[in-house]
Formats: structure tokens, sequence, C-alpha cells
């Protein structure tokens, strides 16, 4: 009896381990962002379909609140979201950032010259993180129609250089969410957010760029 209690025991631990393992070994993605990010009344929200196309080995988790801004001095900084210290205190493997388009807004884009600063040091916070996460930048998505002040000429002639110059200054990879959706408005509800193909599209860019080196190179920026 006591040496079948001791073997299930044994059993018991071992699969204990084992699941504990495999949790830990999960590549944790964040995704960072605005009310695109969050997808408030999708079905399925692209941090959602991204976790479908990555499949068991990932975990992807939504930080995305609607409204925000990069900018520290904009309406509704993300800095001070309790999103942001969540997904800090997450120690993400994996950093997606799609912020900016909020940004565009007269009363934030008045602070337009502290952009590329902001957007730095945002950077900079997440790649200090112990588990020193690949951090991405998106480009944002098209405006199609010019509405809640924001405006697509600023975006296409102003957000997207920013981000292209933060990305060389803080030396981090991006994604562009731009191109693809060109000329697609049907991609959209409203004209700013996506719907569920948009959310499946954007998901789909997000996944071909972290996945195009590998499970090893995002591991491999760990070391």
């Amino acid at each position: 009896m006591r040496k079948s209690f001791l073997s299930i025991f044994a059993l018991s631990l071992l699969l204990f381990f084992t699941v504990s393992v495999q949790a830990q070994s999960k590549i944790k993605v964040a995704c960072v962002g605005n009310s695109i990010t969050e997808g408030s009344g999708l079905k399925t929200t692209y941090p959602q379909a991204l976790q479908q196309l990555l499949g068991e080995e990932y975990e992807v988790h939504n930080y995305g609140v609607s409204g925000r801004t990069l900018l520290k001095k904009g309406n509704l900084p993300y800095w001070k979201e309790a999103k942001y210290q969540e997904v800090l205190a997450w120690n993400p493997d994996v950093v997606i950032i799609k912020l900016g388009t909020n940004d565009t807004k007269p009363q934030n884009w008045e602070y337009k010259d502290e952009f590329v600063k902001d957007y730095v040091e945002l950077v900079k916070s997440f790649k200090m993180l112990p588990s020193k996460p690949k951090v991405y930048i998106c480009y944002p998505l098209p405006v199609f129609e010019d509405k809640w002040g924001i405006t697509a000429s600023i975006v296409k002639e102003e957000i997207l250089p920013a981000v292209k110059k933060v990305a060389r200054k803080a030396k981090v990879e991006t994604i562009d969410l731009y191109t693809p959706f060109i000329g697609k408005a049907e991609l959209t509800y409203d004209g700013v957010h996506p719907n569920e193909a948009g959310a499946g599209l954007l998901a789909k860019e997000v996944y071909q760029e972290i996945t195009s080196k590998g499970k090893a190179a995002v591991l491999n920026n760990k070391k």
C-alpha cells in the first residue's frame, strides 16, 4: 500500500512539474495599444486572432485601452493606465505597441515635438524588464474618415515618419499596418476601427512579423 501511495505521489509531482514547465515555456506576447487593440464590440479582437494564429506555444494578452495616447501630455495618456503597470508586471517576451492614432487629435498633437521622445521612453521601459522582451512598434492603420479629431493627413504625413524615427533611435523593428489597409475602408466599421475582417488582417501582419525568424529568435533575445 505504501509503495502504491509513493508511486501515485511521485506521478502527481511529475505531472505537476511537467505542467508548470510547459506553462513557463510559453512565449508571452503583450499587445499594447488603444481601442484598435482593445477591440471593444468585436467578437474576435486582433489579440485573440493572433493567439489563434500563434497556437499553444504562445500566450497572448490584450493590454489595449480605448482612446489612449502615446504622448504623456495627451488627454488620455497610456502611461497613466493600470494596464501599463500590468504589462510591466507580466514580464512579457514580446511586446507589440500600436499607438499614435489618438495623438493626431488637435489637443494632443500640439505636443507633437515630444512624440518621438515619449515613444522612445516607452520602448525603453519595456526593454529594461527582466524578461528582456523583443519589442515591435506598429505603423498605425490608415484613417479613412476624419472624426473625433483623429486626422488622416497627420497619420500619413507625420505619425508614420515619427514612428520610423523612433525605430531607429530605440533600435526596434517596425510592423507595417498601414500599407496592407490602403484602399480597404471596408475592413473598418467606422473609417477608423477595424471590423472582424480587419482585426484578422491586423493579426496576420503581426503574426508574420514576429514568427518570421522563428521561436528561437525570440528566445535568443532573452540571452
